[in-house]
């Protein structure tokens, strides 16, 4: 897309096609690959802050990794034939 831009005959449309290209290859590049994770390693835990006015947002356990209380919480579940009977 931003080729057809480039290589088009107006001056402004070839500038906005070469800026998008260099503005697409830096964030893939430079950004994303190292100014994202230095800026998170250096933030540490303050990077995981959440605000107090959203704590109202569920919380959601994607990764699946259960915490203390829910573990607590977590009622044992018998298994079939586990139990002998008199």
């Amino acid at each position: 897309m931003f080729t057809a831009f480039a290589s088009g005959r107006l001056g402004p449309l070839q500038q906005m096609g070469f800026g998008l290209a260099v503005a697409v290859f830096l964030d893939a590049t430079i950004v994303r690959t190292i100014l994202v994770p230095s800026t998170m390693r250096l933030l540490g835990d303050v990077n995981w802050y959440l605000p107090r006015w959203l704590e109202w947002l569920p919380k959601l356990n994607v990764e699946g990794h259960v915490d203390a209380e829910e573990a607590l919480a977590i009622p044992e579940v018998e298994t079939v034939g586990a139990r002998e009977d008199g």
